[in-house]
């Protein structure tokens, strides 16, 4: 049984070819023409270009998706007039995403958007109620698309809009997309002197933006429809925040990071003692992988969230991905019933519970039950670390030192390594050299491989079994609180072998005549076992990247653009919820 996406979109096609919600029973765009409604009442409504000129970073947000339409009219126009150097940031709300082949048909009709329609319909997500990042680079332009209730996105979204494209069903039919709740929200997102627009002239609509604190304008309308609405809050647009950033610590946290910055226009200096991946992060191989909640709670989402991330931004890693599908078994008394609920689960669209008997036949040997997780990966950490551990290097920094209104670095030899605005500490299990009030243990764990022999897939079983990019399989691992160790032991060869037997005992026995190799290295963990993505208590401009546990690579692309999004402020990719969970104040 696999997971089902929710609420699926039937759209129906009218005799004209024009797409109809039959939720509603209204149209997505006007019969006329719909994008050049869409420039009409949206673009031109909001002051744009204009309204972007001279700024270096711009966010639009939308209520109704829809097809994409205003969407793709928004990145033509963006790229074509775009300030040099600008980044856009689009959020939009559809609770009922229509499948990807509908909306690749409804946005044919233009070949003059083809280029942003396709960009969209090639990042098309599963209609799983998340949060959904768009990497549009041709574009310099993020699109975060939220696929839930309007009232429940806008209340789990940090952002502030300098633009709004109303574009909700009509009030008649779907009132709660306009209701006074709903635009108040509107208002409490927006930055000051933001422009709203829209095709609907309801005064039930004119009067909640007003209460809200809008300026509102009848103008003339597209079309059949007579008038339109432009609405203005008071205030005027603030520039962007373009700090000194550095980022201390290069394994998956610090490289996450290095590309999340790039990504919305931020340079950054990379401090790292050793090489990057020198650390935890650096074993031959790494499984993708999010961990299992029974619940649907902020957790679930965060996991379900992080993988979905990942496995697109490693994705776009020339060979970095070396393996694709892995199989979750059951490893206590507890995870039949619970990999059941998880597999129906409206958070995932790649889970299928699996028999023993299915188990077996993937593993090749007698196996329990378990999930077959189509969308986990195995990637080569060499292969992220030479793409995203880029740019600016610096080396060793041994303290660091309040400086106005940041920090100052100093080296190993009590050199000046320069002053930062903000400085993130991603440095794994040191992260208490720098920051010594850090609530945070250290755990050791050994991994141990072989190049002789390889899993018939990869698996996880309370530990794990991956393939390697030389042909090989790495298995493990160790798991020893306080243990600041990091000699090889072959005593942990031995538990890890140990750990495998349980699983895949055919496989363990093949391995454990070979010759195998290992490393230890150590991590830090919290408490709640949560990784800490945030601003530092009571530290300004400090910040904190780290304690993602045996789930790093999972969580780190997705946690480092949240934390890029603070340092920058910009809209998060993290629903509010979610950024609780990683909050360092949490602790």
């Amino acid at each position: 049984m696999s997971g089902e996406a929710p609420n699926p979109t039937p759209v129906q096609w009218r005799a004209d070819g024009a797409p109809q919600s039959a939720l509603y029973g209204d149209v997505y765009f006007s019969s006329d023409d719909g994008l050049a409604e869409s420039r009409a009442v949206y673009l031109n409504g909001c002051g744009l270009p204009q309204g972007w000129a001279g700024r270096s970073s711009f966010t639009v947000a939308e209520l109704g998706f829809g097809t994409g339409l205003n969407i793709a009219a928004l990145l033509t126009l963006w790229r074509e007039t775009r300030p040099p150097g600008g980044h856009l940031h689009i959020f939009s709300v559809e609770a009922h995403l229509m499948p990807r082949d509908d909306a690749a048909r409804a946005l044919a009709r233009w070949p003059s958007i083809a280029p942003a329609a396709q960009a969209l319909l090639t990042a098309w997500p599963p209609a799983t109620p998340l949060f959904h990042r768009f990497d549009l680079l041709e574009f310099d332009a993020t699109l975060d698309l939220a696929v839930m209730d309007a009232a429940q996105a806008l209340a789990s979204w940090n952002g502030r809009a300098d633009a709004w494209l109303l574009d909700g069903f009509s009030p008649a039919l779907n009132p709660a997309m306009w209701s006074p709740e709903l635009m108040l929200a509107v208002a409490e997102r927006s930055a000051p002197g933001a422009r709203a627009a829209t095709f609907t002239v309801a005064g039930s609509v004119r009067q909640a933006l007003v209460d809200a604190g809008f300026a509102v304008e009848r103008c003339a309308g597209f079309g059949r429809k007579r008038q339109r609405l432009e609405a203005v809050l008071p205030g005027l647009p603030t520039s962007a925040n373009s700090p000194k950033v550095a980022v201390i610590g290069a394994g998956i946290a610090g490289a996450s990071l290095m590309r999340a910055l790039s990504a919305i226009g931020l340079q950054a200096v990379l401090f790292e003692t050793d090489a990057p991946g020198a650390g935890a992060s650096g074993n031959p191989a790494a499984l993708v992988m999010p961990g299992f909640d029974a619940g649907e709670g902020p957790r679930a989402r965060l996991f379900a969230h992080a993988q979905q991330r990942a496995t697109a931004l490693y994705g776009q890693v020339p060979c970095a991905v070396i393996g694709r599908g892995a199989l979750q078994l059951e490893a206590t008394e507890r995870d039949p019933a619970r990999f059941e609920k998880v597999a129906v689960s409206p958070l995932f669209v790649s889970l299928t519970r699996l028999s023993p008997q299915e188990s077996g036949a993937r593993l090749c040997e007698p196996a329990v039950g378990g999930l077959a997780i189509a969308d986990a990966i195995v990637v080569d950490p060499a292969a992220v670390f030479s793409a995203w551990a880029c740019g600016d290097r610096g080396g060793t920094v041994a303290d660091m030192r309040p400086d106005g209104a940041g920090w100052r670095l100093i080296g190993a030899e009590d050199q000046d390594l320069g002053a930062f605005e903000a400085v993130v500490l991603a440095t794994g299990a040191d992260l208490g050299g720098l920051w010594p009030g850090a609530t945070v243990q250290s755990v050791r764990g050994q991994a141990s491989w072989t190049a002789e022999a390889r899993p018939p897939m990869p698996a996880a079983f309370g530990g794990y079994v991956i393939p390697t990019p030389d042909g090989g399989l790495l298995f493990g691992a160790t798991h020893d609180r306080g243990d600041t160790d990091e000699t090889l032991r072959l005593a942990d060869h031995d538990r890890n072998l140990v750990l495998l037997a349980k699983s895949m005992p055919i496989l363990a026995a093949r391995v454990a005549s070979l010759p195998l190799q290992g490393r230890a290295r150590r991590r830090a963990a919290t408490p709640d076992r949560m990784p800490l993505a945030g601003a530092v208590p009571e530290k300004d401009g400090l910040y904190v990247l780290g304690c993602l546990g045996s789930r790093g690579f999972c969580t780190a692309p997705l946690l480092a653009e949240h934390l890029a999004a603070l340092i920058a402020d910009a809209p998060s990719p993290l629903p509010n919820d979610e950024a609780a969970l990683v909050d360092p104040a949490r602790l």
